[in-house]
């Protein structure tokens, strides 16, 4: 089973990681758990696209692959890596681990929150004793 790709883009170009940066990304992927898992039918446009929104949010992935085939996990880990202009970090049994900086935030797309408070709170023992 050949992993197969459908990238509507062309992928950037990261820089390779230096041994350093590549054994301190390992060292923080430790903790995590797997946040996609690929399965029988590879690598789909919609696997790609969740790749591509997990590591937009966290930066450091973990992705399962249910592939038994050694060569074949390293060629999705080398497509996905290929199709989202990531960095491979390391593979260890079916856990492919793959890093891309997080894209700068723009100052305009700000997530709505809670309004910000008018002043300090009054406790309800001061609103009690003007009563």
């Amino acid at each position: 089973m050949e992993p197969t790709t459908t990238a509507t883009t062309a992928p950037a170009q990261v820089t390779p990681l230096t041994p350093t940066e590549r054994r301190a990304l390992r060292a923080r992927a430790h903790g995590l758990k797997p946040v996609v898992w690929v399965a029988d039918a590879g690598l789909t446009p919609s696997v790609l696209a969740e790749i591509d929104r997990a590591l937009t949010t966290h930066e450091l992935i973990k992705i399962q692959a249910a592939v038994d085939n050694r060569r074949v996990r390293a060629a999705l880990l080398d497509a996905v890596c290929l199709a989202l202009a990531a960095s491979p970090v390391q593979v260890i049994g079916k856990v492919l681990v793959a890093w891309r900086p997080r894209p700068p935030e723009s100052p305009t797309a700000t997530a709505p929150g809670r309004p910000a408070r008018r002043g300090p709170r009054r406790a309800k023992r001061t609103f009690q004793a003007n009563a």
